[in-house]
């Protein structure tokens, strides 16, 4: 690639700056990155943390990417037969490639009473949990004693739920499934994490399904204030704030108006390529082999790869395919007196017939580790409160190698 060559990168986020820096290193290309939001760049994994009080938003900063990203700036069309991109404030800029890493969006429910008939704004006490406006309004509503209702009890919303509690909130967590982090934990783990939350004080009701809102009007006017939500029993939770932590859904409009190929994500080949040549996508929004990942490592990752398809670094010949992410999801959960309570979760937890299952559990220290195993290879596994076996089990499962003994692996002196 030469200097000469423009690529515009669209997403200001953790995909696209990385996906930047990599392109702009030894001047390998002209690189512009289009960041919706007009804040520092800032690392979204680290919002709850922010929420609760433990960091400031400086904290979670990214590296600046300079001149190269432009601020407050949304693309509102890609034209791709001219290679042009319109943004919102008027300006085209022409690329020779395009990388979407426009990332998503919080799925809002279909909750009665959400919106206005015809309007878009959430009542006031309504929040969504996705960007760092949604993060910092939220937390300038937080005090002690405050109702919060939490809807969602996957990754998003248990991080919501104890950085609320942190804050002293009265919190009711709210999931539909059967139990917390059902796609990432087994029964055991989420029972374990369910009396972790209780003990920081969080009321959590499962197999729970939210009808609807209920609002007033302000005392000082102005659209319509939240004053609790109605569960599909007739059940009422009064609640001051609410916290919509539904999931996440991929930002594909730009893509779909261009006239991509468009699933649940953007589709992608091996290359990371869409159904236009010149144009990538990574990141939250992308959709490789039919999966659309949503983590930050898988991001990382697409990143790096689509730089290195087009530099040339990756193999001599740039060539080598991108094959997908083995994802592994950690989070931390801070507890006062009782310490923090790590967990981290990858592959496939659930075994299938014929897997093999090693778990070690401990009450008293609030520990449980399981991995399973199919024939000689690690394909999954959950730990929480001891994470010093994590590295090593993670690269075993990565690897993907044959092994013998698992059992070292759950062990503390697997982890050195």
């Amino acid at each position: 690639m030469t200097s000469n060559r423009r690529v515009v990168v669209i997403g200001g986020g953790l995909a696209g700056l990385r996906c930047a820096a990599r392109l702009a290193t030894g001047g390998a290309a002209a690189v512009t990155v289009l960041g919706e939001e007009p804040h520092a760049p800032y690392n979204r994994v680290l919002l709850a943390e922010i929420l609760a009080g433990r960091y400031d938003p400086e904290v979670t900063a990214l590296p600046d990417p300079g001149p190269a990203l432009r601020r407050g700036v949304r693309a509102v069309r890609v034209d791709r037969a001219d290679r042009t991109v319109r943004c919102d404030d008027g300006t085209v800029l022409g690329y020779d490639t395009l990388v979407l890493a426009t990332g998503s969006n919080p799925v809002l429910p279909p909750l009665r009473g959400l919106f206005e008939p015809d309007g878009r704004e959430l009542p006031e006490g309504v929040h969504a949990f996705r960007t760092m406006d949604d993060c910092l309004a939220l937390s300038a509503a937080v005090r002690p004693g405050v109702r919060a209702v939490v809807i969602g009890g996957g990754l998003l919303g248990v991080s919501a739920a104890r950085a609320l509690a942190a804050r002293g909130a009265q919190v009711v967590l709210a999931q539909q499934a059967e139990r917390l982090m059902e796609r990432q934990l087994d029964a055991d783990a989420s029972a374990l994490l369910h009396t972790h939350l209780t003990a920081l004080g969080v009321e959590i009701h499962t197999e729970c399904r939210v009808r609807g809102l209920t609002k007033a009007a302000p005392a000082q006017g102005g659209g319509t204030l939240v004053t609790g939500v109605e569960l599909a029993d007739g059940y009422r939770l009064d609640a001051d704030l609410v916290v919509l932590a539904c999931g996440v859904r991929p930002r594909i409009g730009l893509a779909q108006a261009a006239g991509l190929d468009v699933r649940k994500g953007v589709v992608v080949d091996d290359r990371l390529r869409t159904s236009d040549p010149r144009i990538h996508a990574i990141g939250d929004c992308a959709e490789h082999d039919g999966r659309v990942y949503g983590l930050a490592g898988a991001a990382l990752e697409q990143a790096d790869a689509v730089a290195a398809f087009l530099t040339g670094t990756g193999d001599p010949a740039g060539t080598s395919p991108y094959t997908g992410t083995r994802a592994l999801t950690r989070l931390t959960l801070t507890s006062g007196d009782d310490g923090p309570l790590d967990l981290a979760a990858f592959g496939q937890a659930t075994p299938l017939p014929g897997d093999d299952v090693i778990r070690l559990a401990d009450a008293t220290r609030r520990t449980y580790r399981k991995v399973v195993v199919r024939g000689d290879r690690l394909v999954g596994g959950v730990l929480l409160g001891e994470l010093s076996t994590v590295a090593a089990l993670a690269r075993s499962w990565e690897d993907g190698e044959a092994l013998t003994d698992f059992s070292h692996l759950l062990t503390d002196d697997g982890g050195s």
